[in-house]
């Protein structure tokens, strides 16, 4: 698939209600809801166009290259950049650096060439720009200062990864892509192809298990965050997000990705939004 300045792309393949996170809940004030949707947006585009079937290499590294550079403030608008610029506007407004943007791109750019990560190591410096930068513009837009990103790195690096897992079949069929750390495999003796089964084999379970287990190291640390967060509204969206996690990671222990898609329902959701915000108002 070849894609012009004049053409648009296809629909995205997510939407925010389809994340395993709220996005511009109405715990976030209103004045800054247009803004988190804009970078949400622009980071939806990119993503989307590193995750297509249908475009080329070559063809997503100059996208994302295009969007890049609308985030910098070069080239006109069109479909392919105009979220990128959308959202230089809203960080214009709003002071908040469009480098949290550009980091976004920057593991976007890394998912169009790299299949594999060789160890936890390498996965989590990949997740320090796929997913850390989120939390990191959010603190930024509400003004909470620096103390809370570790935490919220750990939260987001977090999600980042169990999403990971609830994708890992589809992602090695549709894409050949696979972020569960090759040593982990090797460790149990099996390779990516694992994954192509109707169901995990013992030592693909023991695998997932393991990722599991380092994932809720990153969980025990994200709870500290929220205490860290001045922003009242921000303080309790971040709670929710961690009762989230924790419910995410123990019903991907429970149930299997590979046989099924693992995800959590409108009630257990709800139930998440409830103790994150108690938690939230109780540690506040």
């Amino acid at each position: 698939m070849t894609v012009n300045s004049t053409q648009s792309l296809n629909p995205p393949t997510k939407t925010r209600n389809d994340e395993n996170f709220p996005v511009a809940s109405w715990l976030i004030p209103a004045r800054l809801r247009t803004h988190v949707h804009d970078f949400y947006l622009c980071v939806r585009a990119a993503d989307d166009i590193a995750d297509s079937a249908e475009i080329v290499p070559e063809q997503k590294a100059a996208l994302l290259k295009r969007m890049d550079e609308a985030l910098q403030g070069i080239g006109e608008s069109d479909d392919i950049t105009l979220h990128a610029l959308r959202h230089r506007h809203s960080a214009e407004e709003t002071d908040i650096t469009v480098e949290h943007a550009r980091h976004l791109l920057q593991a976007f750019m890394m998912d169009v060439t790299k299949q594999r990560y060789r160890n936890w190591s390498e996965l989590l410096n990949y997740c320090l720009f796929s997913a850390a930068p989120v939390g990191r513009y959010l603190v930024d837009l509400h003004g909470c200062g620096e103390e809370p990103k570790k935490a919220t790195d750990a939260l987001c690096i977090a999600l980042q990864i169990l999403n990971h897992l609830q994708d890992c079949k589809n992602d090695y069929l549709e894409i050949d892509r696979v972020y569960i750390p090759e040593d982990m495999l090797k460790a149990q003796q099996i390779d990516v192809t694992a994954l192509n089964a109707s169901h995990s084999s013992k030592e693909l379970r023991s695998v997932l298990d393991a990722v599991l287990d380092r994932t809720d190291e990153l969980i025990v640390h994200a709870r500290h965050g929220p205490s860290l967060i001045n922003h009242r509204g921000l303080r309790l969206e971040t709670s929710v997000i961690v009762a989230i996690a924790e419910k995410l990671s123990k019903k991907l222990r429970a149930h299997d990705p590979v046989a099924e898609r693992v995800e959590l329902t409108k009630l257990e959701n709800v139930l998440c939004a409830l103790k994150g915000i108690w938690r939230g108002l109780v540690n506040s």
